[in-house]
């Protein structure tokens, strides 16, 4: 005589193999369809690094079953649902990588409309040789311009689903706070700042945090953009008077600018601001500086005064370059501009630029004109080669609505930015391919667990950054590192 135990297994595995059966699967009548079907994220023919969490997704159209077959040599993945909705298992999607990596994956997917007819797509997923940085930071906010509160610092590990946040509201009093930024992809140096009464830096040296007040007398403000030089020693940055203006048009929501900015460097051994009069300019604005990765030129961007706001339109940065010596901190005599905002094809003002780990690259962002690109639909990136000059307007990489706020990953190979290309609105962080003749190839959107996340989540990813591991710090470290005495400069 079985025993309830045993009669509760035999019912729960007829059930299992009743669930199985009644699950759709498609007929020998397939139709197979031309073009790309029509599924979110959008992740048809894109290449994908062998690291990346499974690709999850959906189908808009109104389809009752789904059906994927993703295969490379003799290994295969068959994931066959009612509904419309994609998951792969984690641990068949890692096997399918390591056995894909530097191949060509085959996708299949069908879908059932009407609960009869099935329809039929192929594709491929192409695996590069290249990993890409597992960990990546962003800030999550509200896409708008009327409240910054509860704002959060997120870590993601890009190889699953694995998420926290690293600096909460909480920790900071609910201020503002603005982007965490490695120091060349290395979690063991990195910053960001927090806004307001005592706000400060927050230095992240191997998880021990330091609040620092990296401002000194003569200058406007304290430090908004910045960027580290190679041997982490040093600090460039730049101080900002930053208005925010409303637009009478329909079309346009808000404009942000500088009412003043200029450009330093902070020296973190001595405590020291080391500056040039080329870089703060009384009638000239100059902003988003970066190191080059051999520390040898400080990249910026640079305009001329306008009137504020009524000639915001002619407002146009250009993209330039100073001599800097880390050996002794020194700054150069002479500025060379690469790009000219006024002069440049098509967008004529240039932001945020970032150069590649291994130095062949420039990427940065073009709009019409101002100094604020997230707010701006036309803003697009573009890419040059430092050693050619040659510039590629990445038409594969950029959409119809904003794409901005990019880094490298620490390999060259590959990059993220923020996109608006949804709705408009939020901003996601989507990952693109650099093959090694220089080659952008198209970008994917980072992916969730759950394919519907996107569509119900209410705020924006900004200013991506993808590092080599995990931080070392979290949001009690932060709040203990708030009330610290500052390390004041000079």
């Amino acid at each position: 005589m079985m025993n309830k135990h045993h009669i509760s297994r035999v019912c729960l595995f007829l059930l299992l193999i009743w669930f199985v059966g009644c699950t759709p699967t498609p007929d020998k009548e397939v139709k197979l369809m031309k073009g790309a079907p029509n599924i979110y994220p959008d992740y048809t023919d894109v290449t994908i690094p062998p690291n990346i969490a499974p690709l999850n997704f959906l189908m808009r159209d109104d389809v009752d079953a789904v059906e994927c077959i993703a295969e490379c040599g003799e290994y295969r993945i068959c994931v066959n649902e009612s509904g419309n909705e994609i998951c792969f298992k984690e641990s068949e999607w890692k096997k399918l990588m390591q056995e894909a990596k530097g191949k060509d994956i085959h996708v299949t997917l069908s879908a059932r409309y009407n609960q009869s007819e099935w329809k039929r797509w192929e594709y491929k997923w192409h695996v590069s040789n290249n990993s890409i940085d597992p960990y990546l930071t962003y800030r999550l906010i509200e896409p708008d311009y009327e409240i910054f509160n509860n704002l959060e610092l997120r870590e993601r590990c890009v190889e699953n689903f694995e998420e926290r946040a690293f600096v909460s509201h909480l920790s900071v009093d609910n201020r503002c706070m603005n982007c965490h930024t490695y120091a060349q992809q290395n979690p063991n140096l990195s910053m960001f700042y927090v806004r307001g009464e005592n706000g400060g830096a927050i230095l992240n040296q191997q998880g021990t945090l330091t609040k620092l007040n990296i401002k000194a007398d003569g200058m406007t403000g304290g430090s908004v953009y910045f960027g580290f030089s190679p041997s982490g020693r040093y600090v460039v940055f730049s101080t900002n008077t930053i208005i925010p203006a409303f637009h009478s048009q329909a079309n346009k929501r808000l404009e942000v600018f500088d009412k003043e900015s200029d450009v330093y460097v902070a020296d973190l051994q001595t405590h020291t601001i080391i500056r040039s009069p080329l870089l703060s300019h009384a009638d000239v604005q100059e902003t988003f500086p970066t190191f080059s990765p051999d520390g040898k030129y400080i990249y910026y961007c640079s305009a001329n005064n306008v009137i504020l706001p009524q000639d915001i339109k002619q407002l146009q940065y250009s993209l330039c370059r100073i001599p800097f010596n880390e050996w002794d901190g020194s700054i150069g005599t002479q500025v060379d501009t690469l790009v000219h905002g006024k002069q440049h094809i098509g967008k004529h003002s240039v932001c945020h630029p970032r150069i590649s780990p291994d130095g062949k690259y420039i990427l940065y962002s073009v709009a019409d004109y101002g100094t604020f690109p997230i707010w701006h639909p036309e803003a697009d990136l573009q890419m040059m080669n430092l050693q050619t000059g040659m510039i590629d307007s990445l038409q594969i990489v950029n959409s119809n609505k904003s794409d901005t706020y990019h880094s490298w990953s620490s390999n060259s190979r590959w990059f993220v930015f923020a996109s608006k290309r949804d709705d408009g609105l939020y901003g996601k962080p989507y990952f693109c391919y650099v093959d090694k003749s220089g080659k952008a190839h198209k970008p994917f959107c980072l992916p969730q667990k759950h394919p519907t996340f996107y569509d119900h989540f209410l705020k924006s990813y900004n200013a991506p950054e993808l590092g080599k591991g995990r931080l070392p710090f979290n949001h009690q470290d932060v709040k203990n590192a708030m009330s610290q005495d500052y390390v004041t400069f000079k």
